[in-house]
């Protein structure tokens, strides 16, 4: 593994494509089901997820399987998989998990910051979401890509992102199980 490249080729699309997608993201007011009881009919959380598939389906491998899974009550649940590089890897799953949905807007913001306002100072993004968890999904995905490029081998990955984290995962155990025999045992 050439760290040094692996590093590298990650800053450049880090910069290139994940950059903008947290700053839209960031824009996008999809609270927790706790704090919007009315989740659903706002929209926001479709918006997210939506938006998180679109970059996966052009930043993803090509082997890479996509599914958002909507069970019935519950917020969306992106689901990821890619397959083994090789056959040697066998029945071996890798699971990566991260969480889309975020925390209200609270009080305490800076003078020229808020919530669903996205700003860059120096390295910092600062806004709701972009640094809890709302780039779980890239760069759990551009990870595995990166070694795919490099010529690496890994197992089966299974990335997925929930969006009822910061109410305590309420949908998660349902996904978890109505997933089970996709996900295997990681």
């Amino acid at each position: 593994m050439d760290t040094t490249a692996l590093k590298d080729a990650i800053e450049e699309r880090w910069q290139a494509s994940v950059l903008p997608e947290l700053i839209q993201y960031i824009k996008i007011p999809n609270k927790s089901p706790l704090f919007d009881p009315d989740w659903e009919q706002h929209g926001y959380m479709d918006t997210a997820v939506e938006q998180f598939a679109d970059w996966c389906r052009r930043e993803g491998p090509a082997d890479m399987q996509l599914d958002i899974i909507r069970l019935p009550d519950r917020t969306p649940m992106l689901y990821l998989e890619i397959p083994a590089s090789d056959a040697s890897s066998g029945d071996d799953t890798v699971l990566l998990y991260g969480h889309l949905d975020k925390q209200p807007e609270m009080s305490g913001w800076r003078e020229g910051l808020g919530p669903w306002q996205p700003v860059i100072e120096g390295d910092k993004l600062y806004g709701r979401g972009g640094a809890d968890d709302g780039y779980a999904t890239f760069a759990s995905l551009l990870a595995v890509r990166k070694l795919a490029e490099q010529g690496l081998p890994h197992a089966c990955c299974v990335i997925l992102i929930e969006a009822s984290e910061e109410s305590g995962s309420p949908d998660l155990p349902a996904y978890i199980d109505h997933l089970s025999e996709r996900i295997g045992t990681p």
